[in-house]
C-alpha cells in the first residue's frame, strides 16, 4: 500500500507545531501503525531527516505508552485496541492519514507525537496505594473477597493509563482513570485504610494537573483500550462524597 500521512511536528515543548506531509510506500496489511510509523523514520534516517517522535514501549497493548489520535480518533479505528494493535489492514491502499498527539493542557507536547503523561503519576502517588503490615505474606484465604467485588476491581485494574479517556473528552477530563484506580483499591480489604482519603486527594490533584470537568457524554469509555466502565465514575463520586463526610 502507498498511504499520506498528515503528521504534526513540533521540535520541543515550547515550539510551534504544524502538520508536514509523508508519503510512505510498501505498507502491508500485517503492519502495526507503529511498524508503518518504523517504515517512515527509516526512510527519514536514510535522508538524513530528523525522525518523527513517538512514545512506544512493549508493542502489546500492555504498556499504555503508544496512544496517537489518528484520523480524529484516540487510538484509530477500532475498539478495545491501543495503537500498536492497530493494523494496517484497517486503511486502504491511497488512504490519508492523519496523527496527531493527545490534545490537553496536562498533557504537554515533549516532541512531535510524545506527551508528558507524568500528571498520571503524581495523581497515583497521592492516594493510590495501600499500608501493609511488615512480615510475611498474609495466607491468601485469610482476606476472603466476593467473586462481584473481585471482578469489578479486577476491572478497573485493568486501566493501563494511556490517556486515552482524557484525548477524547471534550473537556479534556481524567475522571475515567482516578475512577479507575479509586474504584479498583476502594473494593478490596486491602485498600480500606486510605480509602476515607483517597478519593479526595486523588480527585484534588487531579484539579491542581489541570484536567477538565467529567463531561458526561461517555467519548472516554467509547476509546479506551481496556473498556473501562462509566459505573467506575459513579463508585468515584459516592467515594468523594465518602471523604467529605
Amino acid at each position: 500500500m502507498k498511504l499520506t500521512l498528515k503528521v504534526w511536528r513540533q521540535e520541543s515543548r515550547d515550539a510551534e507545531g504544524r502538520i508536514e506531509t509523508f508519503e510512505v510506500e510498501g505498507v502491508t496489511p500485517e503492519m502495526s501503525f507503529l511498524e508503518m510509523l518504523d517504515l517512515l523514520n527509516d526512510r527519514l534516517h536514510g535522508q538524513g531527516e530528523r525522525a518523527v517522535v513517538f512514545d512506544h514501549d512493549c508493542r502489546e497493548g500492555i504498556c499504555g505508552q503508544c496512544g496517537l489520535f489518528i484520523n480524529g480518533v484516540a487510538h484509530g479505528p477500532g475498539r478495545a485496541i491501543t495503537t500498536c494493535q492497530l493494523h494496517m489492514r484497517s486503511f486502504r491502499d491511497g488512504d490519508t492519514i492523519w496523527v496527531e498527539p493527545w490534545r490537553a493542557s496536562a498533557f504537554p507536547v515533549i516532541a512531535d507525537l510524545m506527551v508528558d503523561r507524568s500528571a498520571f503519576d503524581r495523581i497515583v502517588e497521592a492516594g493510590g496505594y495501600v499500608s501493609v503490615s511488615t512480615g510475611t505474606a498474609p495466607e491468601a484465604n485469610s482476606l476472603p473477597i466476593g467473586h462481584d467485588a473481585a471482578e469489578s476491581a479486577f476491572d478497573a485494574a485493568a486501566c493501563i493509563g494511556c490517556g486515552a479517556c482524557v484525548a477524547a473528552c471534550k473537556n479534556a477530563s481524567a475522571t475515567l482513570f482516578v475512577a479507575a484506580k479509586v474504584s479498583h483499591l476502594s473494593l478490596l480489604p486491602q485498600g480500606q485504610v486510605e480509602r476515607v482519603e483517597r478519593a479526595r486527594r486523588m480527585v484534588a490533584r487531579m484539579d491542581e494537573e489541570g484536567f477538565g470537568a467529567c463531561s458526561n457524554t461517555g467519548a472516554c469509555e467509547a476509546v479506551c483500550p481496556k473498556e473501562i466502565s462509566m459505573e467506575h465514575i459513579a463508585r468515584l463520586n459516592g467515594e468523594w462524597l465518602r471523604s467529605l463526610l
